[in-house]
């Protein structure tokens, strides 16, 4: 068989459509067959090329798990030993790769049933090895294999976390770094113990280094890791962030507000800060992370939005999204930076500035929808009022028709600010509004405008009329 198999691996790899289906028929034939694994090892070994010995291990991945079982013991232990040599002796990344990915499904079958008792020891030892390729492979390896056999690792995920740590940091080896990545974002996945996850906090710095290399050489596939592993982090119910919650956020900021970066990079950046308001929206107002966060997430919102670009990952409405998590959770810290830029953009010849205003303000509606409320009670003083008022102008103004179904508990609030003796306050409440929704208030609404036209100053007199 093996002889044959050859010829048909040369030809399935041949331009030639005809002749590629005409080989894949008769390999998915010989496929049948458990002397199929024997002789896919064989080419996986000593064919010539690269592109032959890859096939020949892409192929071993798909049909070993129906003939795994019927393997003698010696036929095991040649596959076995094909493998661990192709991972350390191979030249070609593909290939080893490739080889990688049989030994994970060889060791879904073999590890659990102790056939492959040194297969652990192996990688361990791979992964400390001077050369790069082996320690690549090795960490590859560690994170392919959560997936099939994770639960063989508990005795030893200490040693696992301090190997992944030492990795990260490698000084001599990019892709090693990479591959170290990876493997923490499979570890961290895999780990839902409280105890073994909290450990993994040591490690933000370095993700950190190396996601900020990835994306300066362009590989936001690999940098975005970073993403899906602080988004395990945060969801955990743990301390697990610690002090550690500002670098995440500076660095979040830092790739969302970027242009030159690809649309889903930067969504997942906004994300983040958007699990970091829902989940943890105390670290935020403890490190105060609230203002520099809405200092890039309310610009966003004027972003102008790519026609060919997937709503759904578009930043003007992530970033709303974001802003509107976080008036839920933080609404007094919130709402005097957002109402800061909604007047400052009011006025800007920008009309997607303008635009962002209105929305910034819709955003923050229902979340500080009390604390306005509890601004334009009765009390001492008008510290508060002016801003408040000028807040429910503008919901009047742009959130029609949806600020009408409120006027049951904004109109009593409004009729007590035209009472404060502040022209300013006053000014600012007057609200074009419409409907017959406000009847019962029409009257004391027209007591309070009838008496700010005969005792006020002249500009607000014509604000009134």
């Amino acid at each position: 068989m093996a002889q044959s198999l050859e010829l048909l691996l040369i030809q399935f790899l041949m331009p030639d459509n005809d002749a590629r289906r005409q080989a894949e028929e008769q390999i998915k034939r010989l496929a049948k067959d458990p002397q199929v694994v024997p002789a896919l090892v064989q080419h996986l070994r000593t064919a010539k090329t690269p592109n032959v010995r890859q096939l020949a291990a892409v192929l071993l991945r798909k049909k070993i798990t129906g003939h795994w079982a019927k393997l003698s013991p010696q036929l095991k232990q040649l596959v076995k030993q094909s493998l661990i040599e192709s991972i350390t002796m191979e030249h070609s990344p593909p290939v080893r790769r490739a080889s990688a990915n049989v030994v994970s499904i060889v060791a879904k079958y073999a590890v659990p049933t102790g056939e492959w008792p040194d297969l652990l020891p192996f990688l361990f030892q791979c992964s400390q090895s001077a050369q790069e390729e082996h320690r690549e492979v090795a960490l590859i390896l560690f994170s392919s294999l959560t997936e099939t056999i994770g639960t063989s690792f508990r005795p030893h995920f200490a040693d696992l976390q301090a190997l992944l740590l030492k990795c990260l940091q490698d000084e001599t080896s990019n892709r090693v770094r990479v591959a170290a990545l990876k493997a923490v974002g499979s570890f961290i996945e895999f780990t839902h113990d409280g105890d073994e996850v909290v450990k993994f906090r040591e490690f933000i710095p370095s993700i950190l280094n190396v996601s900020r290399q990835c994306l300066a050489a362009g590989e936001e596939d690999v940098a975005v890791i970073a993403f899906e592993i602080f988004d395990e982090l945060i969801e955990s119910p743990a301390p697990l962030l610690g002090d550690s919650v500002k670098s995440i956020v500076q660095f979040s900021l830092e790739v969302c507000s970027s242009q030159s970066l690809d649309s889903n990079t930067r969504h997942q950046a906004i994300q983040i800060i958007s699990w970091l308001a829902k989940y943890k929206p105390a670290s935020l107002k403890k490190h105060k992370l609230v203002v520099p966060i809405l200092q890039v997430m309310c610009p966003l919102l004027a972003e102008s939005n790519n026609s060919d670009e997937d709503d759904d990952l578009a930043p003007d409405r992530a970033a709303a999204e974001v802003i509107d998590t976080m008036a839920l959770n933080l609404p007094k810290h919130i709402f005097s930076p957002v109402l800061e830029f909604a007047s400052l953009s009011s006025q800007n010849a920008n009309p997607k500035f303008r635009e962002a205003a209105a929305t910034s303000l819709g955003v923050i509606s229902e979340g500080c929808s009390e604390f306005i409320k509890d601004r334009l009670e009765p009390r001492p003083g008008t510290n508060g009022k002016g801003a408040a008022s000028f807040a429910l102008g503008q919901f009047a103004e742009y959130l029609q028709p949806e600020i009408v179904s409120h006027y049951q508990s904004v109109l009593p609030c409004i009729l007590n600010a035209l009472e404060d003796t502040s022209d300013e306050v006053k000014t600012k409440i007057i609200l074009r509004e419409h409907g017959k929704e406000i009847l019962p208030f029409l009257d004391p609404l027209m007591g309070k405008l009838l008496g700010a036209l005969q005792n006020s100053a002249r500009n607000l007199q014509e604000t009134c009329m």
